[in-house]
């Protein structure tokens, strides 16, 4: 990597700091300010990265100068912002961006000095587990399936070609899967000249996604220790810890889906602005443009938060001046609590956005309340158009990011979800109740499979026994991906399908408390608790719905794990909060049934937090296909077997391959693969001695309207799969070497 290279890839850096500094919420009353700072910049910083490849790629410009041109004025924007908003905020005495950086770290040290030993040692350990992360994602290189078959391909097909036009190829999903993760590739590629760094987009979404559910636990009440706990629960996740070293989608997807959580939330306390608003629609767009399966869960919170800004038009009194607010707000002697409909009087324990204030502060008049003027005529109608057109506002927001490639894939295929095998393969072909009954069931099964062989084939059997009996066929194609056959072992910790059977249990136990009695599990917040909690289940209950079971099917449902982590960490944290009450009354000479039954079910949390503990340690140590220690270890394995760690026995037949390919001499080779075959591998062997990318064509394209090259027009064939579809390529009179999986033609000599 440049010099230059190295300055650039600090630019995403700056610009998210100095937009953190720049989008920091000014209210008092605003919950965790830092991380909706961090989040609002991550969604701004997004916005711009997707965007700008759409822009310069309909320019046919995406190079390294344009995209360091890009981001170098996107940076001097943002450190100019930052600025500008710290000479607007700052103190009479002045303050130096040092000075800040002392305030936070001594608000860190307060904090862990204030804190107990069980919350240092959740801290801790999320802590250490971010930081193996960030090892074992830089030091090793990607070496995910898919990505060696779609994900790395689309990015050096952008790069090689110069713009985001569809190519000829035999792999749909190069085209037809949204490219939002791999725009994000893009930038590293073009900075870096390789993919030394591409692990990283990954592990920052998975920081992203532990800062927001953290600040979703606050929102519903949670107290440190809460937060804690919700970080934890996540962040000991086997499917967590191995997602974010690699280059896979599922992570960044459930990042997006988290922001958009966390910014709705904010709208049941106080009435959004046009800002909020942009990163509403931004978030949701994002989610879009990288995984549509996200939408499941944007759907329902885009709901709730519609609910929630309809319920503050109608009971919403008058919003007062900027300047009374910030006067009533150093008044208010505790937090507002707003209550959602329906849920009687209890909401949110502190703020949400800073634009608008809540109801129940001195800065709004409720309809006839004491000393406060009374509703003008129309104002409720004119809340309920202003939320609907915020609503409008929020779609053509998602639009704008997501729309450009929508559009491409409506172009080429002639609907904006691409062609029939993409939309039937996945989605649910069936939709009766027995149907859909199965279908939850197996995801469930797969999701909550354990190392306990007696106990997943029993539940299997029961599953499958169950299914016959109404009259379902449990591997009925109609809703099963592909050949696939349920059930299969998913608890080994490979990133591609490892279960969650801890933090999936915590969850749906936290989820039925804050369905059922909401105000045991957070008191000052039960009404929002339990809105949210619907909004996740109903989450869980559409995908089940809607998406086909599969082996992988665990990475698709990542983004609702995340969702619902929040709701664990806050029944623990109730539950050790009356454990502790318990003691007091037993310290007092009282005791009951009630506070041993207690203690049991303590008991049993801790067990399955230490065990969620270990299962994050052991996914990193040996997890697959990265670990630390045994056999394929970042520190022992070369950089061409990591690669292979999939399919070892590959690596050596590649090589040869390409390197008989090159003394060759060829320049434009042609390819010949199966829509689940390795591309990647070519990109790497066949590139020129400068790094420049070779020309590849494909021999074979599933587009209709763009037809393949001429096998005669190649100076060099390579094929992967299977031979006798690469020998019907190879032109009469050109020799065919063939090794297992990997083979090559050249012409006579």
């Amino acid at each position: 990597m440049s010099a230059a290279g190295s300055l650039l890839v600090a630019a995403p850096l700056v610009a998210v700091l100095s937009l953190a500094v720049a989008l920091r919420p000014a209210r008092p009353d605003t919950v965790a300010p830092l991380r909706l700072a961090v989040v609002r910049a991550a969604v701004v910083t997004g916005a711009f990265a997707v965007l700008t490849v759409e822009l310069l790629g309909a320019l046919r410009l995406l190079t390294l100068p344009a995209f360091a041109v890009a981001w170098l004025i996107f940076v001097a924007a943002t450190v100019t912002a930052a600025g500008w908003r710290r000479r607007r905020t700052a103190a009479p005495t002045g303050s130096g961006a040092a000075r800040d950086l002392a305030a936070v770290r001594a608000r860190l040290a307060d904090r862990w000095r204030t804190a107990g030993r069980g919350e240092r040692l959740l801290a801790g350990t999320v802590g250490g587990l971010v930081l193996v992360e960030l090892l074992i994602a830089l030091l090793a290189e990607p070496n995910n399936f898919d990505s060696q078959t779609y994900h790395l391909p689309k990015v050096e097909h952008w790069v090689a070609q110069g713009s985001l036009e569809f190519w000829p190829t035999a792999i749909h999903r190069q085209v037809t899967i949204p490219p939002g993760a791999e725009y994000l590739l893009l930038h590293l590629r073009l900075f870096t000249g390789g993919d030394a760094l591409h692990n990283l987009v990954q592990w920052a979404a998975g920081v992203g996604c532990l800062l927001a559910v953290a600040r979703i636990a606050a929102q519903l009440g949670g107290g440190r220790r809460a937060q804690l706990l919700t970080a934890f629960v996540l962040g000991t996740t086997p499917m967590v810890a191995l997602q974010a070293t690699s280059t896979q989608t599922d992570l960044v997807c459930a990042a997006w889906v988290a922001c958009v959580a966390t910014l709705a939330l904010d709208g049941l306390r106080r009435r959004a602005r046009v800002g909020t608003l942009l990163l509403l629609g931004a978030a949701t767009g994002l989610t879009a443009v990288t995984k549509t399966s996200g939408l499941i869960g944007v759907g329902p919170l885009l709901l709730l938060w519609g609910i929630g800004q309809l319920r503050l038009a109608y009971l919403g009194g008058i919003v007062r001046g900027a300047d009374r607010d910030r006067r009533a707000g150093a008044r208010v002697d505790g937090p507002a609590r707003p209550a959602l409909v329906g849920a009687g009087r209890v909401g949110l324990p502190t703020g949400g956005a800073d634009e608008v204030a809540p109801i129940g502060s001195d800065d709004v008049a409720r309809p006839g309340a004491g000393g406060g003027a009374p509703e003008p005529p129309g104002s409720r109608a004119g809340g309920v158009a202003r939320t609907v057109a915020g609503s409008v506002l929020v779609v053509l927001v998602a639009l704008l990011v997501v729309g450009p490639f929508l559009a491409r894939v409506q172009a080429e295929f002639g609907h904006p979800l691409g062609p029939p095998r993409l939309r039937e393969s996945i989605p649910m072909e069936r939709h009766d109740p027995p149907s859909v009954l199965v279908n939850a069931l197996r995801i469930g099964h797969t999701a909550l499979d354990t190392p306990l062989a007696p106990v997943r084939a029993g539940t299997a059997e029961a599953i499958m026994a169950g299914a016959r009996a109404i009259g379902v066929d449990p591997q009925d194609r109609a809703i099963t991906f592909g050949r696939e056959t349920f059930p299969v072992p998913s608890w080994y910790p490979d990133e591609d399908r490892v279960a969650f059977p801890l933090a999936g249990a915590l969850a749906l136990v936290g989820a039925a408390l804050a369905l059922a009695r909401p105000a045991r599990v957070s008191p000052t917040a039960a009404g929002a608790l339990r809105g949210y909690a619907i909004v996740v289940v109903t989450a869980v209950a559409l995908h089940t719905a809607m998406i086909k079971w599969q082996p992988w099917g665990n990475r698709l449902l990542l983004y609702a794990l995340v969702l619902a982590a929040p709701l664990a960490g806050l029944w623990l944290d109730s539950l050790f909060r009356r454990r502790l009450a318990s003691e007091s009354e037993s310290a007092s000479g009282f005791s009951s049934a009630s506070g041993r039954r207690r203690s049991v079910a303590v008991g049993l949390a801790v067990a399955m937090l230490a065990g969620s503990a270990l299962a994050g340690v052991l996914a990193l140590s040996y997890g697959f296909p990265r670990r630390l220690v045994g056999a394929g270890s970042v520190f022992t394995t070369s950089e061409w077997d990591t690669r292979f760690l999939r399919r070892p026995q590959w690596a050596d037949e590649f090589r040869a391959a390409a390197d008989a390919v090159r003394a060759s001499g060829a320049r434009r080779i042609g390819l010949v693969q199966q829509n689940d075959n390795w591309e990647y591998p070519w990109w790497l062997l066949l590139r020129d001695a400068d790094g420049r990318p070779p020309e590849l064509v494909a021999l074979q394209s599933v587009l209709p309207d763009r037809p393949p090259a001429d096998p005669a027009s190649t100076d060099a064939i390579v094929c992967t799969g299977t031979r006798k579809v690469c020998a019907d390529l190879v032109p009469t009179g050109w020799t065919l070497t063939w090794r297992g999986y990997v083979g090559y033609a050249l012409p006579p000599t």
